[in-house]
């Protein structure tokens, strides 16, 4: 018998991490592995807000912050989301987390009850389906595949809903796939909601600004459906601030206030200092993300003119965020070197990192098998040296 919580033994292991952690073994004995396995942008934090976070230091912002995040940075919240995305909301509506993770993890605790469905599309982040679990809820997928860019029709929509539904979550630009949503489709999207009155809409814009067409949509500007719309957005990847873990929501004021509860009794506030260079990264403007958002417009273009090159691997376009997802399915079936058959895109990516050293992640952990995740967060030279490292091991199968 298990000494562990029912709650924990039915948790998966983040894939993303997995790899990652398998990898950097590899690299730990010596071998040259080149890590497309992680949602990590590959550029430093831009000088300004590193030089907020060591002015926050000298003016000792170095206690507790209140549990929703500083007002100053909520303002700050606010301001971005008039001005890039026309949307009003009020500082009381905006709760600052631990990450965009910790604000997706919060809005589900505070919505879901044992037995709620949570309808998501596939592929989807690999966490929203275990966060689901987490909350004793029910995860409803929606299937998409690389014919319909893996977006989701209206008429599917309807067709997943059911009198147990109580959120819809996805993301746009979505990870992944790199799928971006136009305002007229998510329009399409809204028109169903506006049927459905009891559910809730969960929108992860956490690629926002790593977006390759026209501006972003937010499903949120539809006044219909506004006050059902949770949107989750950060810092980590237009700012290059992963580490400093810096997320927040925006809802309505019973949602915010909930969250604002069930963080007062995990975590409190996060961290003061990254608070203070949040201020910073979005009162400075944009200039170091379309910086950022010019090198992956390269580096899309050259992953996508490797992977055509690539016998058997089907490939999109990607409209957003730094990841392809390619068809991969053709070599299921086949055998390593040992004999070896991949079943499934997990044997095809520990086959990718063991034989061609290069991490990447089996579509399976994104709801979708017969596909893998690579990232193009990395140097033109490495991308160069992992799409000729698959390549040559994908043509060893046989």
């Amino acid at each position: 018998m298990s000494i562990l919580s029912d709650r924990i033994n039915n948790l998966s292991e983040s894939a993303t991490l997995k790899m990652t952690k398998l990898g950097r073994e590899l690299a730990a004995k010596g071998i040259n592995v080149i890590s497309l396995s992680v949602g990590e942008p590959d550029f430093n934090t831009p000088d300004h807000v590193k030089e907020a976070a060591k002015k926050a230091l000298d003016e000792n912002y170095t206690r507790y912050s209140p549990v929703p995040g500083y007002p100053e940075l909520r303002q700050a919240i606010v301001n971005k989301l008039k001005i890039e995305n026309n949307l009003d909301y009020d500082v009381s509506q905006i709760v600052v987390s631990t990450g965009a993770k910790q604000s997706l993890s919060n809005v589900i605790l505070t919505l879901i009850n044992p037995g709620d469905e949570v309808i998501i599309p596939t592929p989807y982040w690999v966490s929203y389906s275990e966060m689901v679990t987490l909350a004793e809820g029910k995860s409803v997928f929606i299937d998409t595949d690389i014919e319909s860019d893996f977006k989701i029709t209206p008429e599917q929509l309807e067709a997943a809903i059911t009198p147990k539904s109580k959120l819809f979550m996805f993301s746009s630009p979505n990870n992944p796939t790199g799928t971006v949503y136009s305002k007229e489709e998510l329009a399409a999207l809204a028109k169903v909601f506006e049927k459905h009155p009891n559910i809730f809409i969960l929108s992860d814009e956490i690629y926002e600004h790593i977006n390759f067409v026209d501006k972003h949509e937010s499903i949120a500007q539809f006044p219909s459906i506004k006050d059902r719309v949770i949107i989750i957005n950060g810092f980590s990847k237009a700012f290059a601030m992963t580490g400093w873990r810096l997320g927040y929501l925006a809802a309505n004021k019973e949602i915010a206030a909930a969250n604002d509860k069930l963080q007062g009794q995990t975590t409190s506030g996060t961290c003061s200092i990254a608070q203070r260079a949040g201020i910073a990264a979005y009162e400075q403007g944009l200039d170091s993300v379309n910086t950022m958002k010019e090198a992956f417009a390269r580096r899309r273009q050259l992953v996508y003119d490797l992977l055509k090159d690539i016998p058997g691997v089907k490939t999109n376009m990607p409209e957003g965020a730094f990841y392809f997802f390619p068809e991969i399915s053709s070599f299921f079936g086949k055998k390593d070197a040992d004999g070896n058959v991949i079943k499934n895109s997990s044997d095809l990516a520990l086959y990718l990192l063991n034989v061609g050293h290069v991490a990447t992640v089996g579509g399976d952990s994104f709801g979708n098998d017969n596909y893998i995740r690579l990232s193009y967060a990395a140097s033109d030279e490495s991308l160069v040296e992992a799409l000729r490292r698959i390549k040559e091991a994908l043509a060893k199968l046989s």
